[in-house]
């Protein structure tokens, strides 16, 4: 599989298979984030998913994929270093906001600096209309996040240092998706990349959240590990659609329809989280899709 997704690099399919890839994650990552900000401490319910995701890698990256590059160690520890960065900002963004506040601001932070830094990195290049298409979709989620402070009622007290720590949040998204896209182009085979940063990154946040789990009333950490496990392997194809989206294509393009996973957001915090989508919600949300379709088809 791997040399066929090689073969594909560069290539009309490809680009077909990066946009399916990349939409695919967009709907996964918008149940990734809502499996993080659920009934359980924000801070648990990451670690008990980078716990399993890091459990169930370890045989795949020990005895499946072929064995790293030596050169690839160093792209590891900075992949790690960036995710733990990512996660922390993460944590302390959903601990003090509102999911259809905060998640919003997170993702409409990350397309304009994810394009910026794949056109320093890559020299990738936007044509005006994919610009505009850009900037549409950050401003229709920028929309809906201002749209759901100005009526949310949770966790008000709260709210202003979650926005700071959910636009800090967004730059980290846009860091950690250029410098992997680097990593997962820089190996021979792109299914070491995933094996072996997913082993490695999961180790983090259990071992900084260790006297967390031991303060857990033990009814409560069978179904934190159930959700850690459906967190595991949502994160193993949202993380791993869009890595090979990245690979396969333009890494802004792939970055861009990604963020389409706001829609897929307030779906879900309306119909799991109990929190309202109104006309205008839905008025914001038809935009933000807007500006993914031109920016896949103005290129």
């Amino acid at each position: 599989m791997s040399a066929w997704l090689v073969s594909l690099e560069g290539t009309p399919a490809g680009h077909d298979l990066a946009l399916a890839l990349a939409l695919l994650a967009a709907v996964l990552h918008a149940l990734f984030g809502a499996l993080q900000k659920g009934r359980h401490d924000p801070w648990l319910s990451r670690a008990a998913i980078d716990g399993c995701y890091a459990l169930i890698a370890l045989p795949f990256a020990l005895f499946v994929v072929p064995w790293p590059e030596p050169h690839m160690w160093p792209i590891f520890a900075g992949a790690f270093a960036i995710h733990a960065v990512y996660k922390l900002l993460q944590a302390m963004t959903y601990a003090r906001g509102a999911y259809t506040v905060v998640y919003p601001v997170v993702r409409g932070t990350g397309p304009l600096v994810t394009v910026f830094f794949a056109g320093l990195v890559f020299g990738e290049s936007f044509a005006p209309g994919q610009w505009a298409g850009v900037a549409l979709l950050s401003g229709g989620i920028l929309g809906l996040a201002t749209w759901n402070l100005r009526h949310s009622t949770m966790q008000r007290d709260t709210m202003g240092p979650a926005l700071i720590f959910a636009a800090l949040t967004g730059v980290m998204v846009a860091g950690y998706t250029t410098y992997d896209a680097f990593g997962i182009r820089a190996t021979a085979d792109p299914f070491t990349f995933l094996a072996w940063f997913f082993l490695i990154d999961g180790i983090l946040m259990p071992v900084l959240t260790f006297r967390r789990w031991r303060r857990l009333p033990a009814e409560e950490i069978r179904p934190l590990l159930q959700r850690g496990v459906i967190g595991a392997f949502t994160a193993y194809f949202s993380f791993g659609a869009i890595m090979l989206a990245t690979r396969l294509d333009k890494v802004g393009e792939a970055a861009v329809l990604r963020e389409t996973s706001t829609v897929f957001a307030a779906l879900i915090g309306w119909l799991v989280l109990g929190e309202k989508v109104g006309r205008v919600q839905a008025g914001l949300m038809a935009v933000i899709a807007a500006g993914a379709v031109m920016v896949e088809f103005l290129g």
